[in-house]
């Protein structure tokens, strides 16, 4: 991708380490990454971030109320099992998938309880 796309896409008011597919998007893409307490710029309003966020990773560049969708590539992904701030790392932690179900070894666990 050249500079000239990545800074249109991103917007003059977000940091270029983001990126934001689609204008409707709740979420941003880190492009390089971030440590905790670092502050960005996210739509004209400098916020930090919270925790060290890798790249490939999503951060809020809204605030994103608990149940409220995931915005990405301008339609739901997943919805927010938490409220998640403007620079918090969005990821399994706080969402869940709309589209495929989560798994964990404790759900799991307690699926088959009968079983043993």
């Amino acid at each position: 991708m050249t500079q000239r796309m990545q800074s249109s896409m991103v917007g003059p008011q977000t940091d270029k380490r983001l990126l934001v597919l689609s204008p409707d998007d709740n979420v941003a893409v880190v492009l390089r990454a971030l440590s905790g307490g670092e502050a960005i710029l996210v739509s004209g309003v400098v916020v930090e971030v919270p925790i060290h966020v890798a790249v490939g990773h999503k951060i809020a560049i809204a605030a994103i109320a608990d149940g409220e969708s995931i915005v990405k590539y301008g339609a739901p992904i997943g919805s927010a099992i938490a409220d998640i701030r403007i620079g918090d790392h969005v990821h399994l932690h706080n969402i869940c998938s709309n589209y495929t179900p989560s798994h964990s070894l404790d759900a799991a666990r307690g699926e088959h309880a009968d079983d043993a």
